[in-house]
């Protein structure tokens, strides 16, 4: 692909296309222009803290008044007037977090016009979006009126969020494109808990209504495999392959075991695993949804030391021979979500799981979406911007080069994000404006 195509998707465009989105935001206080700090300038300042990696809003509300720190902050995140950590939380609590939805979108439709999306495309032009949940709060002491409670047998109440995530994988690439989670935490006048199959509902309506001709193959874990949430994938136009365990489906088990019409794939590849396969298309899911019919596809690995790996799934693509083995590998992208989003985001320098601020309101909300919107920044440059793949090399690891940027933020004035990363590669800076 045309790198200077590519180029134009890093650092500098991808920021200011969230602080044009951000600007657009009204403030919840209705506070007038003359204020000397906008609500502009406590999100991207927000922003910058998550992606710079800032561990506590302590360390950051104590750097903030230094000049270098203030000019970077003007350059790199558009932030006029830096806020403390206290304005912060204040300001933010106050936010709808639905308000930050579209600059998700924003970024993503840039990605998908440069043509970057094409690589991920996996099978007849359909991309592999993959859902699961996680935690992101817990704590027996502090709550919000949008926390979940769950009580123990000896009358303990803990309080939590916790958060569904949502990206684009492809099983040969390490990145993933994230998309807005859907938070999974109270609404509004709800007493019972919410949970993740009413995020996945939320999720599928925002989806479908963000990207109403986007094909996509879903992928999820056997808590998926039900009636309900088959219907709602296919009503929305939507592939799937969910994992379906023989403990939770008794009933289809028992007829594919039963049945004459499964059909058996096996070969032996040049590292000396053995791949079986057994399938059938056509089958009813479970006795309580006799008429929805899914195709049933089984695999069992078995590497050179004999060890065996066995997976089972449900699907919505008509399988034969000839898409069973990237059936398979598309089943098994689920794990993308798991080790390349959730596992980055609480061991690799995010502190997902941290509390940066709970708030009475919206506070922890906003700041997961803040979080997961700088991991989108950072993924898609990671994918299209050769000088930010360089840095990150040079750096080594994610943790290597998070403190790398931290440190000069803090230390040297920066004039741009062209600048600021070939400081970190120690590559020689030529300005062309």
């Amino acid at each position: 692909m045309n790198t200077r195509i590519r180029e134009s998707i890093c650092g500098s465009s991808l920021i200011h296309l969230v602080y044009e989105q951000f600007s657009k935001i009204p403030d919840p206080r209705q506070l007038p222009n003359t204020n000397r700090i906008s609500f502009s300038d406590v999100l991207m300042a927000g922003l910058a803290i998550f992606g710079l990696k800032f561990p506590s809003l302590l360390q950051y509300d104590q750097k903030r008044r230094d000049s270098v720190i203030d000019k970077n902050l003007k350059t790199l995140y558009h932030v006029t007037h830096a806020p403390s950590d206290t304005y912060l939380r204040e300001r933010l609590d106050e936010l709808d977090p639905d308000f930050i939805r579209p600059a998700f979108k924003k970024i993503f439709a840039r990605f998908q016009r440069r043509k970057c999306l094409e690589e991920y495309e996996f099978m007849e032009g359909h991309y592999i979006l993959s859902i699961d949940g996680t935690g992101e709060f817990s704590s027996a002491k502090v709550c919000c009126k949008h926390c979940c409670k769950k009580e123990s047998q000896i009358g303990t109440v803990s309080y939590y969020h916790q958060m569904l995530g949502t990206c684009i994988v492809h099983p040969e690439k390490t990145n993933v494109i994230p998309l807005c989670p859907e938070v999974i935490q109270n609404q509004d006048g709800e007493t019972k808990n919410d949970c993740e199959r009413n995020a996945s509902k939320r999720f599928i309506e925002n989806f479908r209504r963000e990207h109403p001709h986007l094909k996509v193959i879903v992928v999820e874990d056997g808590l998926a495999s039900n009636g309900p949430h088959i219907k709602l994938l296919e009503e929305h136009k939507m592939k799937y392959i969910i994992g379906a365990k023989p403990g939770d489906h008794k009933h289809l088990f028992d007829t594919i075991n039963e049945s004459e019409e499964s059909k058996y794939y096996e070969f032996k590849d040049d590292k000396g695993f053995i791949h079986q396969f057994r399938y059938i298309n056509d089958v009813a899911l479970n006795k309580s949804h006799p008429n929805l019919k899914v195709n049933f596809f089984e695999y069992m690995q078995t590497d050179a030391k004999g060890k065996e790996a066995h997976f089972s799934w449900v699907t919505n693509i008509k399988i034969s021979e000839n898409n069973i083995y990237k059936l398979m590998r598309g089943g098994r992208s689920i794990w993308k979500i798991e080790n390349e989003t959730f596992n980055t985001l609480k061991n690799l320098g995010y502190n997902f799981e941290h509390n940066y601020g709970h708030g009475k309101e919206y506070l922890a909300t906003v700041f997961c979406l803040l979080m997961m919107l700088t991991f989108l920044i950072d993924q898609i440059q990671e994918i299209t911007c050769g000088l930010f793949r360089a840095v990150k090399k040079y750096a080594g690891t994610y943790r290597g080069l998070w403190e790398t940027m931290r440190v000069l933020f803090q230390y040297v004035g920066i004039s741009s994000w062209e600048e600021f990363y070939h400081l970190i590669s120690k590559k020689k800076f030529t300005n062309t404006t």
